[in-house]
């Protein structure tokens, strides 16, 4: 598992029915490529993020595959149409097999 993997993410609180709504998400993470080496001239492990998912009521939103290139913290920002209150759930997968998972909920007024 790698150390001090952190998830963010925004989401509103309240919308209106049908209203499109801008989430963030940004997950601390080193993002190592496996092409770096430590100070012993040793390769240092591939370890990235590489799959995002978004969920809402169960029904995927989004579901991105991340490759090598991707930068330090990977930040992503999208926007949803909310039918319903409900809840999103956001998941990362790491190489490692480690799964971070996140939820927001929000309410349609």
């Amino acid at each position: 598992m790698a150390e001090g993997v952190k998830p963010r993410v925004k989401v509103p609180k309240t919308a209106s029915a049908g209203e499109a709504i801008t989430i963030k998400t940004l997950i601390s993470h080193k993002m190592e490529s496996g092409q770096r080496k430590d100070s012993d001239g040793n390769v240092i492990p591939r370890s990235i993020i590489n799959r995002f998912t978004c969920d809402f009521n169960g029904e995927n939103v989004v579901d991105v595959v991340l490759e090598p290139a991707i930068s330090t913290n990977p930040y992503m920002e999208f926007e949803a149409i909310v039918p319903a209150s409900g809840e999103f759930k956001f998941t990362w997968y790491d190489d490692d097999g480690s799964v971070y998972e996140e939820s927001k909920k929000i309410t349609v007024e």
